[in-house]
């Protein structure tokens, strides 16, 4: 067996110099300087350089020089200080190098398809081809040690607050809600299925209704939707639910929690409490229900200021609003339209705009506004010389989702956005339900579950659209970070519930009929959240794909490269299950 490793390569520092160390970890280069020969050797800890010197043996030397990358090595020296002029101020371990006097090699390596010390990062598809390679990396090691820290941190902050850690069930049956279930067939019940959950939703009310009364769970989750870049088939939550609390006890946690996670994951603090805003402020003044606070670019609602003038568009509709751009007075012709076609895109009939130039306000629609109504319009806006004005009228829904979309694309276009800041938000007051113009009915806009408001209890069923939840969204950057709310911890209310949204009795029964059972027996006020860990990891890391903190993701289309799954099966396995693909296998 060989000797073991005194010392992780990354630690090594001045203070080491003339210990005798052995090493072990994967050749990164190998540099031949005359005879004499240098090879940099990493693990997770960092890098190292090695020196053979012919005079510490011709053999040794010559195994040097049969080294290559990747290759798994092991060696025995002694410390010593770099020559003067040779340091690396770079490489923490910059000032000293080991000078080998054995080399091991313990297993040789194939040519790699990409150097994973380098800094030229490969394609996507060849990443995740080699993923094992690829996670050698230093920025994707990283990213794994910040997701294990942030994972550590969430423990630590529930721990401290009396919470227990649950374990809930992977196969379970098909409540579907949203998104599509994984379904997995049962062999020992053919013809029937389990579900991979969505989430432990239900399970978790009815670990309140057992007096667990504080749960969490670091927990796997599963949806089989549309990918995007933030979103994957198999995604991580943490699951949290407490009993006998309000809004503002969950929320406490949470930022408790992200406290912690912001300290000891990126050394940052956060200021407490975060703020609140309701939907409808962050609709009007943001045009979105998770807004990004970290830039301005406020939307104004200028419908009474229009109201009235000779612009046929403006006067008739029902709103008008509109958004300043600063310094986009400079915009041409054809910057307009590329800006206009934007909007057109994201629903709008049309963009009007107004310049405020050295001329004045400069645009084909001023000569419809009487004195001093355009002063009033960019007072309210707060345009200045310079500023270029953006209007949309039409509905509220409309105006807000189209100048939303084109704050944001603004902002990302001509880098308004300021790197490295974070920005933490609640956002409260939700619409209990929402028209799907798609299923042309109610819809829960959270998740069924969600309590109304008490003061909308009358009004449930005569005007459920005008119900508010009971619901809270904690929102870093213009991303939701997590979801959650107060629950209907009575039966009778939850039904109700189900029958606003064409759920009837026998469909709930046979659906969630074990919930409402368990809300039967006792179920204590109860409420909770789930918070995106991949999500939020890569937040943190200042990331556009949650891909680069998972360590083994899935494709856009939710193909495993590494493994090759999704993979047929044996028609055995299939006879096992009593499946039958159509078409396919008999």
């Amino acid at each position: 067996m060989p000797d073991k490793r005194t010392h992780p390569c990354g630690v090594l520092r001045p203070e080491h110099v003339r210990q005798s160390v052995r090493i072990a970890g994967w050749v990164a280069k190998v540099r031949d300087h005359g005879g004499v020969l240098f090879a940099d050797v990493r693990d997770k800890t960092g890098l190292v350089q090695v020196v053979f010197r012919p005079e510490k043996g011709a053999d040794l030397v010559a195994l040097a020089g049969t080294i290559r990358p990747s290759w798994v090595v092991a060696v025995a020296g002694v410390v010593q200080p770099r020559p003067p002029g040779t340091e690396n101020p770079n490489l923490p371990t910059g000032a000293i190098e080991i000078e080998a006097l054995s080399l091991e090699v313990l297993n040789p390596s194939l040519p790699p398809p990409f150097d994973p010390a380098s800094d030229e990062e490969p394609t996507s598809d060849v990443r995740l081809r080699y993923r094992f390679l690829d996670l050698r990396r230093p920025p994707m090691q990283r990213n794994l040690f910040v997701r294990h820290r942030v994972a550590q941190a969430m423990r630590a902050a529930l721990d401290g607050q009396g919470f227990i850690e649950v374990e809930t069930p992977f196969l379970t049956r098909s409540t579907p809600e949203g998104a599509r279930d994984f379904l997995v067939p049962s062999r020992l019940v053919p013809g029937s299925f389990y579900a991979l959950p969505q989430s432990p939703q239900l399970f978790k009310q009815m670990l309140m209704v057992s007096g667990l009364e504080r749960y969490y769970q670091i927990v796997r989750c599963f949806r089989d939707e549309d990918l995007r870049a933030d979103r994957q088939p198999e995604f991580t939550q943490l699951d949290i639910e407490m009993s006998f609390i309000d809004e503002a006890d969950i929320q406490g946690v949470v930022e408790e929690i992200l406290r912690r996670v912001f300290k000891d994951a990126i050394g940052m603090d956060i200021a407490l409490p975060i703020p609140r805003m309701t939907y409808a402020e962050a609709m009007k003044r943001y045009g979105n229900d998770k807004p990004d606070l970290r830039f301005g670019m406020e939307i104004e609602d200028v419908t009474a200021e229009t109201r009235g003038c000779g612009f046929k568009v403006f006067a008739e509709a029902s709103c008008v609003r509109g958004i300043r751009f600063e310094g986009g007075a400079t915009f041409s012709r054809k910057d307009v339209d590329t800006w206009t076609g934007r909007a057109i895109e994201f629903g709008a009939k049309g963009l009007a705009w107004v310049k405020l130039d050295d001329a004045g306000f400069t645009s084909p629609i001023v000569k419809f506004f009487g004195p001093g109504v355009l002063d009033s319009i960019a007072g309210r806006l707060k345009a200045q010389k310079g500023d270029i004005l953006f209007f949309v009228a039409d509905t509220e829904e409309l105006c807000a989702r189209v100048l939303g979309e084109l704050r944001l694309s603004l902002a990302r276009k001509f880098d308004k956005i300021p790197k490295g800041a974070f920005k933490l938000l609640w956002v409260v007051d939700f619409p209990l339900f929402g028209y799907s113009s798609e299923d042309k009915r109610l819809v829960a806009l959270h998740h069924p579950f969600t309590s109304p408001r008490v003061e909308d209890f009358p009004i449930l069923s005569s005007e459920p659209q005008k119900v508010l939840a009971r619901a809270y969204d904690i929102v870093l950057n213009g991303t939701e970070i997590g979801g959650g709310s107060i629950r209907n911890h009575r039966a009778d209310l939850q039904s109700e519930v189900f029958r606003v949204l064409g759920i009837g009795e026998e469909e709930a029964r046979f659906r969630f009929g074990f919930l409402l059972e368990a809300l039967s027996y006792g179920a204590p006020p109860h409420g909770g959240i789930a918070l995106g860990l991949d999500r939020l990891v890569a937040l943190l890391l200042g990331l556009d794909s949650i891909r680069d903190v998972i360590a083994f993701p899935k494709t856009q289309k939710g193909a495993c490269l590494l493994t090759g799954a999704p993979a047929t099966v044996t028609p055995e396995q299939l006879r096992e299950a009593g499946i039958r693909i159509a078409g396919g296998n008999k």
